[in-house]
């Protein structure tokens, strides 16, 4: 079939058309280019048709929709601190874009939108693990944007016949993560600075906990969600189910590249999330999402083995 992938150049999209590619599908990447990088797509440049445009610009959207049967957005402003410092730009892409998703898949007759969400929007909510029936508590403009956008999504095969479905994801990593993107995950981060010999900065004690999920666990979930007939109008969360510190995480990759790493302690950041982990089971069984890769065996595929 012929699909859509938003933000198709990054880092969790790229392994996404990849994935499509090999399953035989034909793919239209969109994106801007502001933090996706045509390289990441170099592998694949011959079967793939890289369109240059915003999601903010509606007719360009549905220009790439027509024909479309799939829509993966994962279009996004993903940095908790450029939303709080940016609002209205974050405001900008991550609601109308996800709008405009969706306005071009009722225009088009696409079938289904497979949306990117977060576990942002569970916020500062104490209770553990997240379950997807507890209520958004976003504490940053980043979270209020994915839970707006979920509930856009999750409407629309309602009021237009056009199905969707909800990922919630939990901190994913893994290859062509730029750590030095503002947009990076703490693991991209943490693993430039181990080969580079250089201090590891962690905002806080380093007690506070993640649920890791590597790329490729990521894109198993996207394909199921697009293709699970049960799926539309659900949301789903997309993690391991297991607790990682961030002091846990220096000392594992300080044990892969095999000396202890220096970490430097500083102030919390505004709008950081204390402690995450999902619940699965709901991705499990309604899914069957099983996620394969663990935290070290992922870590392994960044940092040189010693």
């Amino acid at each position: 079939m012929q699909i859509l992938v938003t933000g198709g150049a990054g880092f969790i999209g790229s392994h996404l058309v990849t994935r499509l590619l090999g399953d035989g599908h034909t793919v239209r990447v969109l994106d801007n280019l502001s933090t996706g990088k045509r390289e990441n797509l170099a592998h694949v440049a011959a079967d793939v048709e890289l369109v240059i445009g915003d999601v903010r610009d509606a007719a360009k959207v549905e220009e790439c929709a027509r024909g479309c049967e799939i829509i993966f957005h994962e279009a996004a402003i993903v940095s908790v601190p450029y939303s709080v410092e940016n609002p209205q730009i974050s405001h900008d892409v991550n609601i109308q874009g996800t709008l405009n998703a969706l306005l071009a898949a009722r225009a088009v007759g696409a079938r289904r939108v497979v949306f990117a969400c977060s576990a942002a929007i569970y916020g500062e909510e104490p209770t553990l693990p997240k379950r997807e029936d507890m209520a958004p508590s976003p504490i940053a403009p980043y979270g209020v944007e994915k839970i707006t956008g979920e509930y856009y999504v999750l409407a629309w095969p309602k009021l237009y016949g056009v199905e969707g479905v909800a990922l919630r994801y939990f901190n994913v990593f893994g290859p062509r993560q730029d750590p030095r993107s503002p947009y990076s995950g703490v693991i991209s981060i943490f693993a430039d600075r181990a080969q580079t010999a250089r201090p590891i900065t962690i905002f806080g004690d380093g007690l506070q906990s993640r649920d890791f999920v590597f790329v490729e666990d990521v894109v198993q979930a996207n394909v199921l969600a697009a293709t699970v007939p049960g799926a539309s109008g659900r949301a789903y969360n997309v993690g391991r189910g297991e607790r990682t510190t961030l002091n846990e995480l220096a000392a594992m990759m300080g044990r892969i590249v095999g000396r202890t790493l220096e970490v430097r302690h500083e102030a919390p950041r505004a709008g950081d999330i204390r402690d995450s982990v999902a619940d699965i089971s709901r991705a499990k069984s309604e899914l069957g999402y099983a996620p394969r890769v663990g935290v070290e065996e992922g870590l392994r595929t960044l940092l040189p083995a010693t």
